[in-house]
């Protein structure tokens, strides 16, 4: 005899409380829609209302993509606020997601039994969940559509008729990127939606064991769109680096489908960087603007990740020429620090950085001595633990000025447990799915040998 997952009925017909929790919505604000529908959800199993909440959130979603579309598209088209290129750089192909969402609010619809009754949900999703791969070239590209809408909101027009919307009930006070971001959101929370469903499924339900291989699907769904996103996000700003030297430049970088960590620093004399950790090499830059438009102006020769040594620096233990602590305050002591060089003294690089505090220091820290593990020799023991001390250059676009002369200290480099969430490091998509399965986070390959040891410490910054 079949099993389902069983539905109280309710007295009031019209609020039907379907396991697939395919509802028809009261309208928003009354009285009666807002008492039924928590009696209905009070009544549900916890099995019931995590499916409800699913389908609910198929129909936000939906009823979302198109107010994208009504709202904010077509009148900035209409209006010639935004040339057509400009806004399917931005919006993409949000229209043909549309009918993939609709399609399983249809096969929810389908399944439920005229007692409100659903025998199994899990076939529906095996068979669905694949399509969500449609969401690669989406995904990929919203880095540069979120850079693209930035610098037209530098335009009159276009700020004027985003506050209007900002400022109208439609929206919610979500401006538009919030909007456009509701789909990758959207795709983060699937596994623990399923997870949640098969928590309170029991263990002898049909559903079990099929509910396992559509959580296995998703994962695998996102863990591809997260890859395509990430390789997609390093090359953007790869395109966007700017060489002051030949010699600067490194195939390395351009062969580089991984970005590992990057965001800003600064340097011993409190100047901004920009810095960028790609799977092989690790790239300081200073951010430009040319043409209303960021750059990435490299500064100093890139460090290959094979030749990077790493010193983890205390606060207020640094001298570096006798004026270090003064180029970061006369007052206060160096906080934050470490030190990234190449491991060959004759080079003659060294670079002190600075992050903004101690928790984004230790996640560069992390996500740096990961990154340099598989190249470093056997651990020495520590009273052969020496390494040169090199003058910090001070020459600000040399990529190639003179070494100093090298003197030899005891070496700042401490053994510390490796932390993998690190800040704009690793993916969105994961990072976002770690953050909800707290609650109730999923940023982005490499040579083939690496790709699956790099693939769970991708940024975006599903950016």
């Amino acid at each position: 005899m079949p099993r389902w997952h069983t539905v109280t009925q309710m007295a009031n017909p019209p609020i039907q409380a379907a396991e697939t929790g395919h509802t028809l919505r009261e309208p928003k604000g009354s009285f009666r829609g807002r008492l039924g529908l928590k009696m209905t959800l009070d009544a549900l199993s916890p099995s019931s209302q995590a499916i409800y909440e699913m389908s609910r959130g198929e129909q936000d979603l939906i009823e979302d993509l198109k107010l994208a579309r009504k709202a904010y598209h077509d009148p900035m088209l209409k209006l010639s606020i935004m040339s057509e290129e400009e806004l399917t750089h931005i919006f993409g192909d949000l229209d043909s997601y549309i009918p993939l969402h609709e399609d399983l609010l249809a096969s929810l619809g389908e399944a439920t039994k005229p007692d409100g009754t659903v025998e199994q949900i899990g076939p529906i999703l095996v068979k669905w969940l694949p399509r969500l791969h449609a969401y690669k070239g989406y995904c990929s590209n919203q880095l540069a559509a979120k850079a693209l809408l930035d610098q037209k909101k530098q335009d009159r027009r276009v700020q004027d008729f985003l506050q209007r919307c900002l400022e109208s009930p439609f929206s919610r006070k979500l401006d538009l990127w919030s909007f456009l971001d509701i789909p990758r959101s959207r795709l983060v929370k699937y596994p623990l939606l399923l997870k949640e469903i098969l928590r309170h499924t029991p263990k002898d339900h049909p559903d079990t064991q099929i509910l396992e291989e559509a959580i296995s699907i998703i994962q695998g769904v996102l863990s591809d769109i997260n890859l395509k996103k990430g390789e997609s996000e390093c090359q953007y700003y790869i395109d966007k680096l700017e060489y002051l030297d030949e010699k600067q430049k490194d195939p390395r970088i351009e062969g580089s489908k991984a970005l590992l960590c990057h965001g800003e620093l600064k340097n011993k004399n409190g100047h901004k960087l920009y810095v960028f950790l790609f799977q092989d090499i690790l790239v300081l830059t200073r951010p430009v603007t040319r043409n209303e438009r960021q750059a990435y102006q490299v500064y100093r020769q890139p460090i290959p990740i094979q030749e990077l040594l790493l010193e983890d620096l205390q606060d207020g233990d640094v001298k570096m020429g006798g004026s270090f602590r003064g180029a970061f305050g006369n007052s206060d002591k160096a906080k934050n620090i470490f030190r990234v060089r190449f491991q060959d003294p004759s080079t003659g690089q060294s670079h002190t950085l600075q992050a903004n505090d101690v928790f984004h220091k230790q996640q560069w820290v992390n996500c740096i001595r990961t990154a340099i593990a598989p190249f470093q020799p056997p651990a020495a023991s520590p009273e052969l633990k020496e390494l040169p001390e090199l003058s910090e250059e001070s020459e600000e676009n040399n990529p190639s000025a003179p070494n100093a002369k090298a003197q030899k200290r005891q070496s700042g480099v401490t053994e510390m447990e490796l932390d993998e969430s690190v800040s704009e490091c690793g993916s969105v998509l994961d990072s976002e799915e770690a953050k909800g399965e707290k609650t109730l986070r999923m940023s982005s390959g490499h040579r083939k040998s690496r790709e699956k040891q790099l693939s769970g410490k991708r940024k975006e910054t599903l950016v």
